[in-house]
């Protein structure tokens, strides 16, 4: 007797994405949504290389309905497209394609997966600035013992931390600063004045975040650039830059809002996009002291060139932006995927859709 048909079993998903197949995922799916096709294939080759679209096996995109990837395949490719699982929290690579001009076309982000990880970048590359361990692993290298008392020590009991941007990683950031004994000053689009409006909607790891919206002690809120200075002048110690890249966030952060955080010689941490920051203004800014270092997983544009005159900016930490990895990372994409799968099956609200506007 053949299995009943579900509202996913004339679909077709393609995963792009940096892992080798997981049959007994697969397998599960297949079980329980009798008739869909999983076409799953690595975007990353043996020796690490992306993998282009066209170089996939042309029967991959045959009636194709359903697409997990990071970066948009052209367009043709997804004709018949109805759901798209972003493996980013954010939709910035998307925003002039013609499949997301599309409203017919659900797109949803990972929003959630990634505030454990990229939390402990943030309170990792503030701890290591406040404490001085590139200067104590330089002297390591020398053999030099630094004498006592030679270096001052501001621990974060008293630090205030304000996140521009409490979306899912912002939470994450207070949770941590919060158990240090720091203040939160959060900073959204929106207004934020309900307990109702303060709860986070998104995909959350177990324990992690701030589900309710507790933790900041001060809120702030706009869209305007003098509503996010006023904000930046609230004698942060550290400020959090967890954006999405828009229109109007890209170069939020340039020579006026440096100005206003030298007042308190502010830490910028920037793990969103590089385009938030004028990198000429963050330059001018650490070289004079207007601030007192910084750390950036995110530059503009990336990779950064060699010669870049970034590299050599006093007090400053650069990787590549690599705040993101975690181990658990694609398990949890594929709970988000499997989780709006369900609710696709189902006609039930999706979770982390984008919203068109905003793009994130």
């Amino acid at each position: 007797m053949p299995e009943p048909a579900t509202s996913l079993s004339r679909d077709k998903a393609l995963i792009f994405i940096p892992e080798d197949p997981r049959p007994e995922w697969t397998s599960k799916l297949q079980v329980k949504y009798p008739g869909i096709q999983i076409r799953w294939h690595r975007s990353i080759d043996e020796n690490g290389a992306l993998v282009s679209y066209e170089h996939l096996p042309g029967e991959v995109w045959d009636d194709l309905t359903v697409l997990c990837a990071f970066a948009p395949p052209p367009a043709k490719y997804l004709r018949n497209v109805r759901f798209v699982q972003l493996t980013s929290a954010g939709a910035d690579k998307w925003m002039q394609h013609e499949t997301y001009k599309d409203h017919r076309v659900i797109f949803c982000t990972t929003n959630g997966i990634h505030p454990p990880q990229i939390a402990e970048w943030v309170i990792g590359t503030w701890i290591s600035h406040q404490h001085h361990f590139s200067r104590y692993e330089s002297q390591m290298r020398r053999g030099y013992w630094e004498p006592p008392y030679s270096s001052r020590v501001q621990d974060s009991t008293r630090a205030r931390m304000g996140i521009l941007g409490y979306g899912a990683i912002g939470r994450q950031c207070a949770r941590l600063a919060n158990a240090m004994g720091m203040d939160v000053y959060a900073y959204t689009r929106t207004e934020k004045t309900t307990a109702e409006s303060r709860k986070d909607d998104s995909y959350c790891v177990s324990g992690t975040g701030d589900p309710d919206g507790l933790i900041p002690s001060k809120w702030f809120h706009g869209a305007s650039r003098d509503e996010v200075d006023t904000f930046l002048g609230q004698n942060l110690d550290i400020l959090v830059i967890s954006l999405p890249l828009t229109e109007s966030t890209r170069g939020i952060i340039s020579h006026k809002q440096f100005e206003i955080l030298s007042v308190n010689k502010t830490f910028v941490c920037n793990i969103a996009r590089g385009g938030h920051i004028d990198q000429e203004a963050l330059i001018r800014a650490l070289e004079t002291g207007q601030i007192r270092g910084a750390a950036l997983d995110v530059t503009d544009p990336e990779p950064l060139p060699r010669d870049h005159p970034l590299w050599k900016a006093p007090n400053l930490l650069i990787t590549p932006h690599v705040s993101w990895l975690s181990d658990y990372y694609w398990d949890r994409i594929l709970d988000i995927l499997e989780i709006n799968l369900e609710n696709l099956a189902e006609n039930k609200a999706l979770i982390n859709v984008v919203n068109r506007q905003h793009h994130y």
